[in-house]
């Protein structure tokens, strides 16, 4: 049997976000062996890219819940990774080559979606959150120092009292452009956009809003405190 990506894969990795080029060049096989009778006969499948492997435990947690049409292609090594879950029907996970997130934990929930392109380097604890039919996408050439915390939702409704109207984000989609450094302890939450070459500061709570290519944003919420920087990986005098 085949267990090279299929088309109908293909389409849905394009479709939550994969660049199509990515997508074109993949080379993964399908995981068959080790998994439950019940994970393959509900339509999910896991991809691993060669070289590529997810911890063990890490790998039961993907049984924990029951669901349909997963579908989840990594393409590197996630030793370090903690926890990955999957919170229903249709949930699509891709983890590129060199995604590193050190102690990191990944939600993806029902109809959501998550795309690390790499390289992307979490130093500590990153959590990433997609639920209630959002998505995280997130180009290439990340630097995410400890604690950066990304979730669409707040996984509590929050309404007014008398119209009854959903005051915070449900589904939202949160996209970062290439070369984004997010500082410690950053919060990026419901609808936003992130430009390349961005750096958002320690501690700053980006709430649905967009932030300008080659800014720097700080504060609570997020305010651009400075235009047309570029910040270097190599700490440069």
């Amino acid at each position: 049997m085949d267990d090279s990506l299929t088309a109908d894969h293909r389409d849905r990795l394009r479709a939550a976000g994969v660049q199509a080029s990515r997508v074109d060049s993949l080379v993964v096989r399908r995981v068959t062996e080790g998994l439950p009778e019940w994970w393959h006969g509900l339509g999910n499948a896991l991809y691993l890219a060669p070289g590529a492997r997810v911890p063990e435990a890490v790998l039961g947690e993907l049984m924990l819940i029951p669901m349909h049409r997963a579908l989840v292609v990594v393409g590197g090594p996630m030793d370090h990774l903690v926890s990955l879950l999957l919170g229903g029907d249709d949930a699509t996970v891709f983890l590129d080559e060199r995604v590193v997130l050190t102690a990191g934990e990944v939600y993806c929930g029902a109809g959501s979606s998550i795309v690390l392109h790499g390289p992307v380097l979490a130093t500590r604890c990153a959590v990433i959150d997609a639920r209630n039919g959002g998505s995280i996408v997130a180009a290439g050439d990340q630097l995410w120092a400890a604690n950066v915390y990304l979730a669409t939702d707040d996984m509590h409704r929050l309404a007014d009292r008398v119209s009854g109207e959903r005051l915070n984000p449900f589904g939202a989609s949160i996209r970062l452009g290439e070369h984004v450094w997010l500082c410690r302890d950053a919060v990026v939450s419901g609808h936003v956009e992130i430009g390349d070459g961005a750096c958002v500061a320690m501690r700053a709570v980006v709430r649905n809003q967009k932030v300008p290519a080659h800014s720097v944003v700080g504060g609570v919420p997020a305010r651009v405190l400075r235009d047309e920087v570029r910040w270097d990986d190599d700490d440069l005098p």
